[in-house]
């Protein structure tokens, strides 16, 4: 079996005079190449493909595939990581993780706050704002917390996402709806002990892999700069077992109502009166082997990097009747 391999490598972007931040969800070489051993170990034939231009160019050619590997993040508007799947779904070339509709839907965290609140699981109090006008007036109970509602990686986050008055709410959602250009998300603060959840297989097969809780220093948020560096400004701790079922449940719940495929993480967080609350989910989550947060969640709970790869393939493999 052959296997393409798409991806945003973020040299690749950083040469054509794009900024450290614009590719802050891309990946490094060093990713790509442990992905790559660790199919060949499998047993599998791999050819790197690339980002969404390289893929049209390589299909045009007449290229193709049993399966893609894709990690691609795409760059451009809300439907960027969807784009991939996209294609290969014209082609008919089956691919692992899901599919365009739920990472269009999962990259807005307005609509997924929709879709996963109606399943049921709990969620901060929020609201849409498309412009600074329109945080006036609000029923929301401070201290509130914005960020772009299409960002991931902890883009756009700082310090000041974190706001205790309508001022500071105004300046702030008016500075992040122009340096995004698009809507942002406004919440009630959820102060409590911060969580992800690694989730692997789709639907009634999905199972929790693992799970830790995140320290930041200073108590600030989960940035891009804390997420980079995050030897320096976090702590990684396995869930505690008082705290273990409810996320397990949360995010298991959370991940079949949005209909994600193969693996992924779902971040969650405790409210004012210690319950988890639903924050994100993430299906096309890092897979660098050292320092992204599902290999390193998988790991402690015995998962090594090659296994963790095998379990994915195989998901995808069965998810596409290829076995």
């Amino acid at each position: 079996m052959k296997i393409g391999l798409t991806y945003d490598l973020r040299s690749w972007y950083l040469d054509r005079g794009y900024s450290m931040e614009d590719t802050a969800e891309f990946d490094r070489q060093e990713t790509v190449d442990a992905i790559d051993g660790a199919l060949c170990r499998m047993g599998f034939e791999t050819e790197a493909v690339g980002n969404c231009f390289q893929l049209i160019e390589a299909l045009s050619s007449g290229k193709r595939w049993d399966l893609v590997f894709n990690i691609a993040e795409g760059l451009y508007g809300d439907g960027r990581e969807s784009v991939v799947p996209a294609i290969l779904d014209q082609y008919r070339i089956p691919y692992v993780f899901s599919g365009p509709v739920t990472m269009g839907v999962s990259l807005n965290k307005y609509i997924t706050r929709l879709i996963v609140e109606s399943a049921g699981i709990p969620v901060s109090p929020g609201i849409l704002v498309s412009s600074a006008e329109e945080t006036e007036n609000l029923t929301l109970e401070y201290p509130l917390f914005v960020k772009p509602v299409s960002e991931g990686t902890g883009k756009g986050i700082t310090e000041k996402n974190l706001l205790n008055s309508p001022a500071e709410l105004k300046e702030m959602a008016g500075y992040l709806i122009t340096r995004f250009g698009q809507p942002a998300l406004v919440e009630e603060y959820l102060p409590g002990r911060e969580f992800t959840v690694g989730v692997v297989g789709t639907g009634s097969d999905a199972m929790v892999i693992g799970g830790m809780e995140i320290e930041c220093a200073g108590n600030n948020p989960y940035s891009v700069e804390f997420k980079e560096n995050y030897r320096e400004y976090c702590q990684y701790i396995p869930i505690a077992e008082e705290f273990s079922d409810e996320c397990s449940k949360i995010a298991l719940d959370a991940w079949k109502a949005i209909g994600a495929a193969d693996a992924g993480r779902i971040d969650l967080k405790a409210d004012r009166k210690g319950r988890i609350c639903f924050m994100e989910v993430n299906p096309l989550a890092g897979l660098h082997p050292v320092h992204s947060d599902l290999p390193i969640l998988a790991g402690m709970r015995g998962i090594d990097f090659q296994t963790l790869i095998e379990m994915i393939v195989k998901s995808s493999l069965k998810r596409h009747n290829l076995v």
